[in-house]
């Protein structure tokens, strides 16, 4: 096995396992309670509220950018396998030489 397929197998890997885990937080957190506030104060039911939105797009963006991630791993692992075949091995000066 060459070093170049070596490399795209572990790229392959590593972006799916990213994709498989950025999948598997994104049910947990769709799946997750939700606490309804109810507040006859309508700015203290904005400021109560302001902490959630914040952690929810913080979790939002961590998903995006570890999707992002594993997307391109995957596509550069897959890239690099196609290249890794379609070069044929360079034969050396010693291997011209016992055929």
């Amino acid at each position: 096995m060459e070093k170049a397929e070596l490399m795209s197998y572990i790229l392959i890997i590593v972006g799916v396992t990213l994709l498989i885990l950025t999948f598997v937080m994104a049910v947990v957190l769709v799946t997750s309670e939700l606490g309804i506030l109810s507040q006859s104060d309508l700015s203290q039911a904005l400021g109560e509220i302001l902490g959630p939105i914040a952690a929810a797009i913080i979790r939002v963006l961590y998903l995006g950018i570890m999707g992002w991630t594993g997307s391109i791993a995957t596509i550069r692992g897959i890239q690099l396998y196609k290249e890794a075949k379609r070069i044929p091995p360079v034969k050396t000066e010693t291997s011209k030489e016992q055929e």
